[in-house]
């Protein structure tokens, strides 16, 4: 039998949620997303009200909504329905269980206006400018790589695809609005080549595995010393992601002078570039074509992959948990889209280096205690000696939760 709700049993869940751990409330304790509002109100340019009519969402509470469907991978119903469901959302966004909440149409129009406006670079560039103020600047070199992010399938015929090569729009989509608006001309065919599996007697296949995809290319360049995502930029799968280097992708304020790349990145035009702007390559090198690899390069390749391996798990959070996938048409929602989860991953990035920060304080601290536990076992004690030592003791337990504070600092302004 059902039992009569009680005045306090919304707050009581909303605790246990924090005892198994919200991840949203964990985003909203490190990040002040307030910062964001300057950025977001540049773009939106809403209107002051003074025509009447039902006042916007505000900006901050829609970027959240934002975030939340880059963490989870959320289509805009699907957003709607779990916001009006989950009270762990409701709490990251700021809602009550009467609040209106947007639908999915107002989801739409508030990414689409971020997308026309292009603001996903300025509010990429606001929560790299707060990291660097809390003391994460970029160090210790830069490893820069890409990956394919994939799009849903077209069905095109032979003729259409050259039309859409050749920057045309086929002839029977100009008399069909509806279908050219589902069609994405700006996503590309590409082959991605990956080693095949050995088989069960040991023995690996002559050939590796080509693989067709179609989508886009999100390319960043991440700090080796903290492992944030600097900079980034998006294009179709069929651009050549060595070009990018020279566009942009490398970043200049980088303590350190050393890249780190695969073999994509090997180039006479690239190597020229980093060697004019005072960069130091530590790019992957090529087998010399028709002859074995000489040993010296493998154990260089070797030894420059144990540092250019930690892109990977950049990409593998974001295919994986986040479920990158590009659903909307055109590069330019594309780099929307992609721009999101770069940023959702720093915040990501961040938590994770707060708990290191936090748990390597906290074993510090029972390192330390041991140590001069075991000093004053050893050493002949009166008894009030004895006791003023278990006195030292007692503070510096008490010391826990200040050293914890001063590892995971307040949210980001």
């Amino acid at each position: 039998m059902r039992r009569q709700a009680g005045f306090f049993d919304v707050d009581d869940r909303l605790k246990r949620l924090s005892d198994l751990g919200d991840q949203l409330e964990a985003f909203e304790a490190a990040v002040e997303f307030e910062a964001f509002r300057p950025e977001l109100n540049a773009a939106l340019t809403y209107s002051d009200g003074t025509q009447g009519g039902r006042p916007p969402f505000d900006p901050v509470m829609m970027f959240k909504i934002l975030v939340i469907q880059t963490t989870n991978n959320l289509s805009d119903e699907r957003a709607e329905f779990l916001i009006n469901d989950r009270l762990s959302f409701m709490r990251f966004l700021g809602f009550g269980l009467s609040d209106r909440v947007p639908d999915a149409r107002t989801i739409w129009l508030f990414r689409e206006k971020l997308t026309k406006a292009g603001a996903i670079g300025p509010l990429f560039e606001r929560f790299d400018a707060t990291l660097r103020q809390s003391g994460y600047i970029a160090m210790s070199g830069q490893i820069v790589d890409a990956s394919l992010i994939a799009a849903p399938r077209q069905r095109n015929t032979q003729d259409e695809k050259k039309a859409i090569k050749d920057g045309r729009i086929p002839d029977d989509w100009k008399d069909k609005p509806a279908k050219l608006r589902q069609k994405d001309r700006d996503a590309r065919w590409t082959v991605k080549y990956t080693k095949a599996k050995p088989r069960e007697d040991g023995s690996t296949p002559p050939v590796d595995l080509a693989i067709p995809v179609f989508g886009y290319q999100n390319h960043i360049s991440l700090d080796r010393g903290f492992g944030f995502i600097r900079k980034w930029s998006a294009t179709d799968a069929a651009a050549y992601e060595g070009r990018r280097l020279r566009d942009g992708l490398l970043d200049k304020t980088n303590t350190a002078s050393s890249v780190w790349a695969d073999t994509a990145y090997r180039s006479a035009a690239n190597e020229e570039f980093m060697e004019r702007n005072g960069f130091v390559s530590h790019v992957h090198r090529k087998r010399p074509k028709g002859r074995p690899m000489p040993e010296a390069i493998r154990r260089a390749n070797n030894a420059k992959s144990k540092i250019r391996s930690r892109v990977e798990h950049v990409f593998a959070e974001q295919k994986d948990r986040m479920g990158l996938f590009i659903r909307t048409i055109g590069i330019a929602r594309a780099k929307t889209k992609i721009g999101l989860a770069n940023l959702v991953y720093n915040i990501k990035r961040l938590l994770f280096l707060r708990r290191i920060a936090a748990a390597g304080s906290i074993v510090a601290f029972v390192r330390g205690f041991k140590h001069r536990k075991h000093r004053a076992g050893r050493s002949r004690q009166t008894k009030s000696g004895a006791e003023a030592n278990q006195n030292r003791s007692t503070t510096q337990y008490g010391c826990v939760n200040r050293s914890i504070q001063l590892a995971a600092p307040g949210p980001l302004r």
